[in-house]
């Protein structure tokens, strides 16, 4: 007996959504985050002697070496932790600061400039019409309950009702095996039966056929020329290409069978 399809995975960023046309920088990015948290834990602690450049240089600083550590080991950094053991090392009673209001103030959301791709929504709604289950495994050090408002600003969280895992909830990183595993299990697939999409050549698919899966590279505009990318097959700068990918896999997947 043939082996159906059941599952497809998506990585998140450059995959589904494009990063390309974000300006800003990352000091940008974040410093208005932050100065939100400075406000909120001032009217906590009363540490109004902290100033904003200062929370954000050490913020900065501590996510640099946590991620640098991170590649090594594959142990995902945990960007709430980050923040508020960044707070402690400045000299604010985190004690009295309520983990749930912090990151409220931080208010994560779509990043000025980033989209979704447009061949993503009709792809997604031809897998979902078959049958297939579909999830979301990152390589963020935000909680996905923090990367949801993304999904709902971007309207595809209705895609993924099963599976929307970052590493940060995983506790490892992509490459590593246990998240992808952790994946299957919650969308009750076994390896051979899903189909993995990622634009990274090693977190992505060196990742996911270790364990088991097919994958196909998301070739972006902007990793067309990285000849890491080149060596890989089958790879997609289009994801309406992966319909006939699929039919090549797995046949009569389309017809409900999934």
């Amino acid at each position: 007996m043939s082996v159906q399809l059941k599952g497809v995975l998506f990585d998140f960023d450059d995959t589904l959504v494009d990063w390309s046309g974000v300006q800003l920088s990352w000091r940008e990015i974040e410093a208005a985050r932050l100065s939100r948290v400075l406000d909120y834990a001032r009217g906590k602690t009363g540490a109004n002697w902290l100033e904003p450049e200062s929370l954000l240089d050490a913020y900065w600083q501590r996510t640099r070496m946590a991620w640098a550590e991170a590649r090594v080991t594959l142990c995902a950094p945990h960007m709430p932790n980050i923040l508020m053991e960044t707070l402690d090392a400045l000299g604010v009673e985190i004690d009295r600061l309520d983990i749930a209001e912090v990151l409220r103030a931080y208010d994560w959301n779509v990043v000025p400039g980033v989209v979704v791709f447009p061949d993503v929504p009709p792809t997604l709604k031809v897998l979902r019409e078959a049958g297939v289950k579909l999830g979301i495994v990152t390589n963020a050090s935000q909680p996905m309950a923090m990367r949801d408002a993304e999904l709902e600003a971007h309207g595809l969280i209705e895609y993924f009702p099963a599976c929307r895992l970052s590493a940060a909830d995983a506790g490892y990183l992509k490459p590593d095996k246990r998240i992808f595993r952790r994946a299957l299990s919650r969308i009750g697939a076994a390896p051979q039966e899903t189909v993995f999409i990622g634009d990274n050549p090693e977190a992505d698919i060196a990742g996911a056929l270790s364990v088991g899966m097919k994958a196909v590279l998301r070739v972006t505009e902007r990793a067309a020329a990285n000849s890491a990318y080149a060596n890989h097959q089958p790879r997609a700068r289009t994801l309406e290409r992966l319909p006939a990918i699929l039919d090549e896999w797995y046949p009569g997947w389309s017809n409900g069978n999934a």
